[in-house]
């Protein structure tokens, strides 16, 4: 698989913010504390003391999941590992799609496996182990119910209601008759009886090979660690404020923030429910429900049934840090900026932020497709351009004609300085009509141009339409293929293709891959 690679603030395809974090902006560090580079994991692992009773019900939680799963010696022995101070974990989550959903789930994955082994070979003393953090609780069905495959939309119907993670995925099956040989693995996964024990099914065996653990972490032993979380944010409301500060402060440097914290940061969840939780005079009501308690009613469920209360986006990061040794968290361009606003509530709790390390991202290029991009004549970096833009470019690269009028309008700004020096030393209120009648001038000039431009793309449609079926072919929709495209695209044609991605990444890379089949 030949291979080029693109800095990613040349496709133009990320938000000025996660550029300016993966540039290592220094106004940003406050807000992270370590960049993730091989180096810097050294002082994490040294400030990484995690306790040795969570340890122990962390692994007693992962054999419990696993029970009825055949799993193979390097996933048992990662889960086993675990319990062990000098192993620590790089996590990466994603929402329950069904069939993995878009192709950067496979991305995220990929990372984690790799960046553990890097760590492995810098630090022989530990261990590291990939996760992959299952959202299970999620209640947005309609982001996880469908996926793309050869063009078109596959979607899973279903009347269930609350967390996706205990939908029986029963129907999904009739998908996988759908797909060609070499899909059938997913109907086994989805005869489990939740969407949770499916999502490990699959995931488990596309990577069990690499020792990959799979946590879901709706469990009551686990929430359990983390109540004294649940008990602040329903009756202090720390987290509130502190992202309130955290984002403002943010907003002044000139950054969009993402998130916004609530009163309360928790949704009550059980079976067929996960509404939010609301503070009243009398005491609390979950949203759209008849659910109502007292204070000390509160207080007494939450050290009862733990397992009732799921994070939302504010508190769910800092739930995984709680329950994990983990020291980096691998996410895609919106997670590493969301996290950034969360540092504080991190600080308050007293628990280690992680590294942030952005997922490794990729576009596939079929030969036949990049044949027909080289006839172009463009370079590879003209992929990211719009289909418009990428077509302007060759016109103006390969016309017989002159097209630029820049050299017009650079004697038009000579003599602009010229007259205004003239007209200044007469009288200097002339200036700003000068500087009026020459920028009219120039817009007039540029329209010229984009009409003379205009008149030269009508005599290439042939070109115009090549460019067009390439970008559609490898920007599905005008998106990203990795953020649309399911990966059973390319791993029904090629059973290694997942190895191939293993072998080609390298996790901390942080720039776009150009992937030449």
């Amino acid at each position: 698989m030949r291979t080029e690679t693109l800095p990613l603030d040349e496709t133009d395809c990320f938000s000025q913010f996660f550029i300016d974090y993966i540039s290592k902006k220094e106004e940003l560090a406050p807000y992270y504390g370590e960049f993730p580079s091989i180096q810097n994991f050294k002082k994490v692992i040294e400030q990484r003391n995690f306790k040795v009773e969570n340890r122990s019900v962390l692994v007693e939680e992962l054999e419990n999941q696993y029970k009825g799963l055949e799993i193979n010696a390097a996933v048992s022995g990662n889960i086993k590992s675990l319990a062990d101070s000098k192993t620590f974990t790089i996590t990466t989550g994603h929402q329950l799609n069904i069939f993995t959903g878009p192709l950067y789930f496979i991305y995220k994955i990929v990372t984690v496996i790799n960046a553990c082994k890097s760590l492995k070979q810098a630090y022989h003393e530990y261990d590291f182990v990939p996760v992959y953090w299952m959202a299970s609780e999620d209640h947005d069905f309609d982001e996880i119910n469908h996926f793309f495959f050869e063009g078109k939309k596959l979607v899973w119907k279903t009347d269930q209601k609350g967390a996706v993670g205990h939908f029986n995925p029963a129907g999904v099956k009739e998908l996988v008759d759908q797909l060609p040989k070499g899909a059938e693995f997913f109907k086994e996964a989805y005869n489990q009886e939740t969407l949770a024990k499916a999502g490990r099914a699959y995931v488990n065996h596309l990577f069990e090979k690499e020792g990959l653990v799979v946590i879901d972490a709706d469990s009551p032993a686990l929430k359990k660690i983390f109540t004294p979380v649940i008990e602040d944010d329903l009756f202090v409301y720390s987290s509130e404020d502190l992202v309130a500060k955290t984002s403002a402060s943010l907003e002044t440097l000139g950054y969009k923030t993402q998130v916004h914290a609530r009163q309360i940061n928790f949704f009550y969840l059980a079976k067929g429910v996960r509404e939010r939780i609301e503070k009243t005079e009398d005491g609390f009501q979950v949203v759209d429900t008849d659910i109502k308690c007292s204070d000390d009613e509160m207080r007494k469920l939450i050290a009862s049934n733990p397992e009732r209360f799921s994070p939302n986006v504010i508190l769910r990061p800092l739930y995984q840090e709680t329950i994990l040794p983990n020291l980096a968290y691998v996410g895609g361009p919106s997670e590493a900026v969301y996290w950034l606003q969360l540092k504080s509530v991190f600080d308050h709790f007293e628990t280690p932020f992680p590294l942030l390390m952005p997922r490794n991202f990729a576009l596939i290029i079929p030969t036949a497709t990049s044949s027909k991009w080289k006839k172009t004549g463009l370079e590879e970096r003209d992929l990211f351009l719009s289909s418009e833009n990428a077509f302007e470019k060759w016109v103006k690269t390969n016309s017989d004609h002159d097209l630029s009028f820049d050299a017009e309008l650079q004697k038009l700004k000579d003599l602009e300085n010229s007259q205004k020096e003239k007209a200044i030393a007469v009288d200097p209120t002339l200036k700003q009509h000068l500087e009026a009648l020459f920028t009219s001038f120039s817009k007039r000039i540029e329209k010229a141009e984009k009409k003379l431009v205009r008149a030269e793309k009508r005599l290439h449609s042939d070109r115009r339409n090549q460019i067009q079926s390439v970008k559609e072919f490898l920007f599905p929709g005008g998106s990203l293929q990795e953020r649309k495209d399911n990966f059973l695209n390319f791993y029904l044609k090629d059973p290694q293709f997942i190895q191939k991605l293993l072998q080609t990444f390298d996790a901390f890379d942080y720039r776009m891959y150009l992937l030449y089949e």
